[in-house]
């Protein structure tokens, strides 16, 4: 409850009837930095050492469908299910909704240019030809620096 002091004309003070939104906006700033720590730890759990990119960030959709290839060549497809080099296009078949959708391609940044191409010659002749290459922000510097 909060009181007006400025008017001194009498003893009495008076009751002043708003109400007091600083618990509110801190409790709101609090849940708005746990939100923001914790959604990019849920997106993908499976660990992959990924290069660094300075393209433009693109709009993701609404179910991006993550196809992870580690460092000892093991596809993964989603978040767990492993795949061989040979099912894989049955596996996207039965992931997605046709050849249409976008594939979101994940490689360790230890593995060989040519091995990284194999994976994607296998998506193109299962008929998808939208792939996306997943890297991490890199922070830009400013070297104009005398």
């Amino acid at each position: 409850m909060a009181f007006n002091l400025s008017d001194n004309a009498g003893d009495e003070l008076l009751e002043q009837h708003d109400i007091n939104v600083t618990p509110f906006i801190d409790v709101m700033l609090v849940l708005l930095i746990i939100f923001m720590v914790a959604a990019p730890l849920a997106t993908v759990s499976v660990p992959v050492n990924l290069p660094t990119s300075e393209a433009p960030k693109q709009p993701a959709e609404n179910k991006p469908l993550y196809l992870t290839v580690q460092k000892d060549l093991t596809l993964t497809l989603g978040e767990k299910q492993q795949v061989s080099h040979e099912q894989l296009a049955t596996a996207l078949q039965a992931q997605t909704s046709g050849p249409d959708q976008t594939i979101f391609l994940r490689a360790d940044r230890k593995l060989e240019y040519g091995e990284l191409m194999e994976v994607m010659n296998l998506l193109g002749k299962a008929g998808y030809h939208k792939v996306a290459l997943v890297g991490l922000e890199q922070l830009q510097t400013d070297n104009t620096t005398p």
